[in-house]
């Protein structure tokens, strides 16, 4: 079973693609399939029912769910952040014992809060305000209680090992799912020449993409058009709110779109992605797609951090607004390092984002986890601590506003 904070809109979010991606594993597991949400479903969510899932619509701080999970008795619950994992892992826990615990963390939602609380007040991030936070303190306790957590970054993996010390045995390292790009492929992408102007995508809803949009107007498109004047930036993203849409001006090139059905098809038109990242975790959804399309992109530190390893980026990574202006016009204007950069893209996703590889280390280690899962909570002492008692808090307030809510009906 999967209890997710909305249902999965894998045309619209990244993380949206992640579910998907961790759900057709499931299934060609030939594992039975339950998806639970309290969310309503949008115009933008996926039909679960191409996998055989079963659809359950659950309530926020209500017995119902506890007779709902004991009933069907799942042997492996995943939830899709901690946000689910607080509000339902107690109850899962007391109704399901026996049941593995996951969490598909998508990103560390505290270290993209901090760091743009960071940059509001104009102060550098570090790890020090990242450990202060309470939002932190929050989500590792979920990832503590949890018997395992998927890191979709390598470097989230690190700062979770190394700066908190959670061990390796509660964590795997499990981007996103990717299809190895074929020569076919690449032959199938338009060339260079065949491709104009630069593309920007993002979700949103989604703060940092707001943020760049806004960075992008004001600071870096000025100086990319000044010097490519025939150039335009396409951005599309759904759910851009007003102030965004009011920045449509053909005139200066600076196009705004919505949201695009074929992202693939945009991608590949454009020469150049930007993606100007100022806070932000995880990894980029928009980053591989770029990549897919066989399209260099500009980012940031942000932006490209815990994607690439030790792999030379697919473009380029700039620290400033002049850099980022200064690398979107070399890419767009220079055959030979776009190319470069384009067989950087291929590299990347081949070596790091190999699907048949990942969902092999996926599916062992859950394996190994349903065959020696009261072991693995023995030796996890601090979290069977703090289910015992962080959890009696969320348990107890939630049980509060069910009383509550029964009297007010």
């Amino acid at each position: 079973m999967v209890i997710g904070f909305v249902w999965p809109e894998p045309d619209t979010t990244a993380a949206g693609a992640r579910m998907v991606q961790l759900l057709e594993i499931f299934h060609q597991a030939n594992y039975d399939i339950t998806f639970a949400s309290s969310a309503a479903v949008s115009e933008h969510s996926v039909d679960l029912k191409r996998w055989n899932v079963n659809l359950q619509f659950i309530r926020l701080n209500s017995a119902s769910f506890d007779v709902f999970v004991k009933t069907l008795k799942p042997d492996v619950v995943m939830f899709d952040r901690y946000l689910t994992e607080e509000q339902y892992g107690w109850r899962v826990a007391e109704q399901c014992p026996d049941a593995l615990r996951i969490v598909d963390t998508e990103d560390l939602h505290s270290l993209r809060h901090v760091r743009e609380q960071c940059l509001k007040k104009g102060v550098p991030f570090t790890t020090n305000a990242w450990l202060q936070n309470d939002k932190t303190k929050r989500e590792i306790a979920s990832l503590y209680r949890s018997d395992l957590s998927l890191i979709i970054s390598s470097y989230e993996t690190e700062l979770l090992q190394n700066t908190i010390g959670i061990d390796k045995c509660l964590l795997l390292h499990l981007p996103f799912l990717i299809d190895k790009i074929t020569d076919n492929n690449i032959d199938s992408w338009p060339l260079f020449e065949e491709r104009k102007d630069f593309i920007c995508i993002g979700n949103g809803m989604h703060s940092p993409n707001v943020d760049a949009i806004v960075w992008l107007k004001k600071e870096i498109w000025p100086l990319i058009r000044k010097e490519i004047p025939q150039a335009n930036l396409h951005i599309y993203g759904a759910y851009l709110p007003e102030h965004i849409k009011q920045m449509h001006q053909p005139k200066q090139g600076f196009l705004i779109y919505g949201w695009v059905h074929d992202k693939e098809e945009v991608f590949m038109n454009a020469r150049v992605n930007l993606a100007p990242l100022r806070f932000g975790a995880g990894i980029k959804g928009k980053l591989i797609d770029a990549m897919q399309a066989g399209t260099p992109s500009v980012t940031t530190p942000i932006g490209a951090e815990g994607m690439h390893g030790s792999m030379e980026w697919s473009g380029s990574i700039a620290l400033n607004v002049k850099d980022f202006a200064r690398s979107a016009i070399t890419l767009y204007r220079y055959k030979e390092k776009w190319k470069k950069a384009q067989k950087n893209g291929v590299a990347i996703i081949n070596q790091l984002y190999d699907k048949e590889a990942l969902t092999t280390l996926f599916l062992k280690r859950l394996t190994y986890l349903e065959k020696n899962l009261k072991t693995h909570r023995i030796h996890n002492f601090t979290g069977a601590m703090l289910q015992q008692q962080t959890m009696a808090s969320t348990k107890y307030m939630s049980k509060w506003i069910e009383e509550k809510n029964k009297k007010t009906v």
